[in-house]
């Protein structure tokens, strides 16, 4: 319910004063060639996505998992963050691996959990190069608050993450010790037993902290995975004659990469429209520009990724369902 109220007060935010008419014509006007490699660029992401995570997740000696099931589960996962709310997709990812391969659901759901950490910084680091850009307007602010600000706050977040997860991956036997008396001291001893249990695997999931090998190269890949969704931002830039300078993609990927941790409908629809039209405004574009631009790039890398993802579930004779009730399980 917040979920839906989220997207419709954003939704009617981002819409107003934009003629549905003049939208719809700035659509058509794009360039269709330079929409197609917009789309292209937008969906390579996922297989590198994949590639990344069989770095994260790996066997309890340290193996790599065949790629085909990861694909399948990544698919999956990113098809049922767009049908489904509350970002049911990373659960339903983790629920997927963990029917595919011998992988606890925890800990593969802590591999999704360090992804994200690591997708956290870089879009803070590539958003630092678009402000430190000669051409980011100066005292762009979003809202009552700077752009910078913003930028700071979360690297601060992200970064205390990361230094958590690698103190407890670490040592993990003091955290799990303490966990465990704090969880046998106030909730029954079967329902602490669990959370023991979950804790466990959570803290293999993170074992990629404790390879600088691996962690370097899921740094590298999390780099190629950002500046690849960048230059699909970028192509459509110029697929609608924006005056946006390629730099500004780092920016505008960063803007609707933490405005999507929202409460939200599937699909992120209204948090993306308005996270676009609130970060090409500080480029001077117009809403109705911002909105167009903001439709098409949404509606044509959303259905890509989804068939793929709906495709991927009829070949494991999964149902959406049961994803939505792992989801809920599960988590």
């Amino acid at each position: 319910m917040v979920g839906l109220l989220v997207t419709l007060g954003l939704l009617a935010w981002a819409l107003h004063g934009v003629s549905a008419r003049d939208l719809v014509e700035g659509v058509r006007r794009a360039n269709r060639w330079l929409m197609l490699a917009t789309v292209a660029l937008a969906t390579l992401t996922f297989p590198i996505r994949t590639l990344r995570w069989r770095l994260i997740l790996r066997d309890a000696g340290g193996g790599a998992y065949p790629l085909r099931p990861l694909w399948h589960a990544t698919a999956i996962g990113f098809m049922a963050n767009n049908l489904l709310p509350v970002r049911a997709g990373e659960f339903a990812r983790a629920y997927v691996a963990s029917r595919q391969l011998p992988v606890r659901f925890s800990t593969a759901l802590a591999s999704v959990g360090v992804e994200r950490v690591f997708d956290g910084l870089m879009l803070v680091g590539l958003m630092t190069v678009a402000i430190a850009s000669p051409a980011f307007p100066h005292r762009a602010d979003i809202g009552r608050t700077s752009v910078s600000t913003i930028t700071a706050t979360a690297a601060a977040v992200f970064g205390v993450v990361l230094a958590v997860a690698v103190l407890v991956v670490h040592r993990p036997g003091p955290w799990l010790a303490l966990l465990g008396r704090a969880t046998h001291a106030a909730l029954p001893a079967r329902v602490a037993d669990r959370i023991a249990r979950i804790a466990d695997g959570l803290v293999a999931g993170l074992a990629v902290l404790k390879s600088p090998g691996r962690f370097l190269a899921v740094v590298a890949w999390s780099v190629v995975l950002w500046v690849v969704n960048a230059a699909a931002f970028a192509v459509c830039f110029r697929a609608f004659g924006l005056p946006v300078p390629a730099a500004g993609a780092f920016l505008l990927q960063g803007i609707i990469g933490f405005g999507v941790a929202l409460p939200s409908s599937p699909g992120f629809v209204g948090v993306f429209e308005a996270a676009t039209r609130v970060t090409l405004a500080l480029y001077g574009i117009d809403a109705t520009r911002a909105l167009s631009y903001a439709v098409a790039y949404h509606v044509g890398t959303f259905l890509p990724v989804t068939l793929l993802g709906l495709y991927s579930l009829s070949q494991l004779r999964l149902r959406l369902a049961e994803l939505s009730t792992a989801a809920a399980t599960e988590g």
